[in-house]
């Protein structure tokens, strides 16, 4: 089965092509950071523009690259939620129109469940069941994972997300959009102990998180340094490696009690956050004594892209999922309530 997926469901625009045996025949991105740079974050009207005008073209090009043609396709994958309304409603739209257009089913993706199963596009992908850490700019989750469709929350912030965390720490410092990028470069140039700050909800069970106040010790750090004189590039720096080190330490110390408490040995990790080199170095810290193995997407699938959707929805559309011709997307979409297949 040749299933074409398209995501659009923040700043990114990205299409592929999947086969069910052939696997990734092509994909392409198309980023808007130097678009919504200017504002310090991502702006939905015009994040819904720019992907009406990239998405056709895009689509053209990953045909080209995999030298198919429309004809070849068996159906068509998008994002439906969550994410921002207009931006998913660019890419629902346009797939519901091509696949009527050409007869093909459709179905709408969980953009979760495309992160979540992204690990699945490498060479040697992971077996279920297992334990999932999804971090992003709008998620930070931990999942029971027994099969496509078989998900148990364990646990989830209660407040800002980490990706949400790390940019809103670095524009409170004055850093460039996207933060998280910038505080993990400034971080490597910190020196460690200058400042130390809390592991949020560690000192207590559960499977929980908060980012909300780790961000505003940070700021408090920041302006403190500012009233002594010293908004140095170096102050900037000490406060990423402090604030970077909690939120991995953290997020390490939260995966280790759920490999523990559920007894799995497999645990993957997906999302924009999962690139971040400073938490793969805790994780594989963290989780050494309990024989555990972690899985990661490749650092381009990370982030928001086409070929996890496709992927995601090759998988369902294989068992006969499909959507009617009406255009549905949700901006808001537990995870747990994906039909299991």
């Amino acid at each position: 089965m040749l299933v074409l997926g398209i995501e659009t469901s923040c700043d990114e625009t990205g299409i592929a092509l999947y086969d069910n045996e052939r696997g990734l025949l092509s994909d392409v991105l198309f980023s808007q950071i130097s678009l919504h740079r200017a504002y310090g974050g991502v702006v939905p009207e015009l994040a819904s523009r720019d992907h009406v005008k990239r998405i056709l073209p895009l689509i053209r090009k990953v045909f080209d690259k995999a030298c198919c043609v429309p004809t070849d396709l068996d159906a068509i994958a998008y994002t439906a939620g969550p994410g921002l309304v207009g931006a998913l409603l660019v890419g629902a739209s346009c797939a519901q129109a091509l696949a009527f257009a050409w007869g093909i089913p459709v179905l709408g993706v969980h953009h979760m469940e495309g992160h979540l199963l992204a690990p699945m596009l490498e060479k040697t992908p992971p077996q279920f069941p297992f334990v999932a850490l999804l971090v992003s700019g709008g998620h930070t989750q931990l999942v029971k994972v027994d099969g496509i469709g078989q998900y148990i929350l364990l646990g989830e912030s209660i407040d800002d997300a980490v990706g949400e965390a790390f940019d809103k720490t670095a524009k409170m410092m004055g850093l460039n959009y996207p933060g998280g990028p910038e505080i993990s470069r400034l971080a490597e140039k910190g020196v460690l102990g200058r400042y130390t700050f809390s592991r949020p909800m560690c000192d207590r069970p559960g499977l929980m998180f908060s980012f909300s106040g780790l961000k505003t010790t940070a700021l408090q750090a920041w302006k403190h340094s500012v009233s002594a004189g010293d908004n140095s590039e170096q102050a900037r720096c000490d406060i990423s490696m402090a604030f970077q080190l909690a939120v991995v330490e953290t997020l390490a110390i939260k995966c280790k009690r759920a490999m523990k408490q559920t007894g799995m040995q497999r645990l993957v990790v997906a999302g924009g956050v999962s690139a971040n080199k400073a938490l793969r170095t805790s994780l594989k810290e963290m989780l050494g004594d309990i024989n555990c193995d972690v899985f990661y997407a490749r650092p381009e699938f990370c982030t928001d892209n086409g070929a996890m959707i496709a992927y995601a929805g090759c998988q369902r559309l294989q068992v006969g999922q499909h959507n009617g011709l009406t255009i549905s997307v949700q901006a808001r979409w537990p995870i747990e309530q994906l039909v299991p297949l």
